[in-house]
């Protein structure tokens, strides 16, 4: 294990998932609202040196959020892909 203060990028389908480990905590409040449960524990460790959360399966990630806005302490971010427009 060990302490990071980088941004961890994961890909998805439907968008990126950002973590700043400088911010977790690691109080698991985004891992229960996530609605997929694509969330668990890292090798990573947060500000208190307590484990982040990272995503097991982007794949079920559909980028709704729930996990960024039930953070206490802003600690995901969330960017959607945005679909491209047909012409």
């Amino acid at each position: 294990m060990s302490i990071t203060s980088d941004t961890i990028r994961f890909i998805g389908k439907k968008g990126f998932f950002n973590i700043f480990p400088q911010l977790c905590k690691g109080c698991g409040l985004c891992k229960e609202k996530c609605p997929y449960d694509i969330l668990d524990w890292s090798d990573e460790l947060g500000i208190y040196g307590t484990p982040i959360v990272e995503p097991v399966d982007m794949d079920k990630c559909t980028a709704c959020r729930l996990c960024e806005n039930s953070c206490p302490d802003c600690a995901i971010f969330i960017e959607k892909i945005k679909k491209k427009e047909e012409k």
